[in-house]
């Protein structure tokens, strides 16, 4: 008598590993001819397939998803799944049960490997469960040989990460290479940032006006240019998962200029809100701000210009904040004039924003942090037999060196004396010098001025009423 015929769904995966498996149009071809022997029909639209993805987690396969999804309605379109291999379905023992106990108990719906028959009954659900669990180990295994064959690269110095703007990659694992045009455009953003004092959002609109673009091919943005001058696989370093490494790859950026834009970028601290000088009308346009309400002091570049707070030229408070030009620029001239003269001021400390921690104790507990979690990866390797004793050991002796360096790193800093602030104060008057040197010179553009005094100015507070203008200063660091 015919067997009934079934309506069946395939499900085919090919995984990023390197191992020998069936292409997709070989593992297809098998399943089909498997369907046809076995009275089962195959509709086309219920061929579900992904490449390159790994099987250890459902919910990063969207057709896998896909097909559950069919499989859970009232009235499912097939009764059975064909796969090639049951690691098809899934690596992970726990929700390939808990898949198919749902598909099975609550849909009707089989999972059937077509290479790994089963015998009916307890004894055949036990060998299920020991394919699924080798499966499972093999993936864990491979992933922590990748992860261990990457570190290994890494300590030796390899490429693995994917080429900046300026490289490309030649060979897999060798040196990156120089890409002329592209290391052009690395040279004119170093070269625009540290010797021409322009902002990251200028030199991004200046790239953009020319039609340049990133490695994407995509529009040059503030971020852009930060990434660029913080690379340091520019100074000849190779980073990855934290190890550091010096790199055999030409270089075409120096390591000074390269150390100056750092400094640079460490010292550029700019408060929330405020806009970039390359985006204002003036070079003191965002800096100078109403006692009244706190806003800043649009510019008006009419017939006589003059500054305004935004808020009172709305009609949101009374109490004009207006300011001639002229006026304001001879008073913050006249302010730094005194300062040179010998009169006192107070200033404040500020971190950049683009630096990474204000105390560095912090960055070191994070990494300590850090450690404990790898010790507890490392003892699951070891207790689910991935390492070895001896392996297990070594892990451990490498976590607990540099667990005592990185608490001796803490102490050194706690025992470390306090910034001077005398000499401070002498580092600070040698930029307020440069400053005024740059504001007052009419030859040098307003972005520039822009940029110049706020490496010392956080704000100008304008009172109207008294008369005053209020200045604070900072000084990049911490106290």
């Amino acid at each position: 008598m015919d067997e009934k015929m079934r309506y069946g769904a395939l499900y085919i995966r090919v995984s990023t590993d390197k191992q020998e498996e069936l292409s997709p149009d070989a593992q297809k071809r098998l399943l089909l001819d498997y369907a046809n022997s076995h009275n089962i029909f195959i509709s086309p639209d219920l061929i579900f397939t992904e490449n390159g993805i790994s099987g250890r987690k459902a919910d990063k396969r969207p057709e896998f998803q896909r097909m559950i999804g069919m499989a859970k309605t009232d009235e499912p379109p097939f009764s059975v799944i064909l796969v090639w291999k049951f690691s098809r379905f899934a690596r992970n023992q726990e929700e390939s049960i808990v898949y198919k106990s749902m598909l099975k108990k609550q849909h009707g719906v089989d999972v059937v490997s077509i290479t790994e028959p089963l015998i009916d009954g307890p004894f055949g659900t036990l060998i299920e469960r020991i394919i699924e669990w080798m499966d499972e180990y093999y993936s864990i295994n491979l992933s922590t040989e990748v992860i261990r064959g990457m570190t290994e690269k890494a300590m030796r110095g390899g490429y693995q990460c994917t080429p900046p703007l300026g490289y490309e990659s030649s060979r897999p694992g060798e040196a990156f290479t120089v890409v002329p045009e592209e290391a052009e455009i690395v040279k004119y953003i170093f070269d625009q940032y540290v010797r021409c004092h322009r902002d990251v959002t200028a030199i991004a609109r200046s790239l953009n006006r020319r039609k340049l673009h990133t490695k994407r091919g995509n529009v040059f943005e503030k971020r852009n240019i930060t990434y660029i001058l913080q690379n340091p696989f520019y100074a000849g370093k190779i980073i990855w998962n934290d190890i550091e490494r010096d790199g055999i790859h030409e270089t075409f950026i120096s390591h000074e200029l390269f150390q100056e834009a750092s400094i640079r970028l460490q010292a550029a601290y700019q408060p929330k809100k405020r806009r970039n000088v390359s985006t204002c009308a003036h070079w003191l346009s965002g800096l100078v701000k109403c006692s009244t309400c706190g806003a800043s002091l649009g510019f008006n570049n009419a017939k006589d210009p003059f500054f305004q707070c935004w808020k009172y030229a709305k009609g949101m408070h009374p109490g004009s904040s207006w300011i001639t030009q002229r006026a304001l620029e001879n008073a913050v001239l006249e302010y730094f004039e005194q300062l040179l003269a010998g009169q006192e001021f107070s200033f404040t400390y500020h971190s950049s924003t683009t630096a990474v921690e204000e105390d560095p104790t912090l960055i070191y507990k994070k990494e300590l942090e850090k450690l404990n979690s790898r010790e507890i990866r490392i003892r699951e390797a070891y207790e689910n037999e991935i390492d070895t004793l001896e392996e297990y050991k070594a892990r451990k002796q490498q976590l607990q060196a540099e667990r005592e360096r990185l608490n001796d790193l803490i102490l050194s800093v706690k025992k470390a004396p306090k910034n001077d602030e005398t000499k401070d104060r002498l580092e600070l008057m040698k930029k307020i010098q440069t400053v005024y040197d740059v504001i007052k010179s009419p030859d040098i553009d307003y972005k520039v001025k822009g940029t110049f005094i706020r490496s010392v100015v956080e704000e100008i507070v304008w009172n109207r009423a008294e008369n005053t203008l209020s200045f604070h200063l900072y000084m990049p660091g911490n106290p």
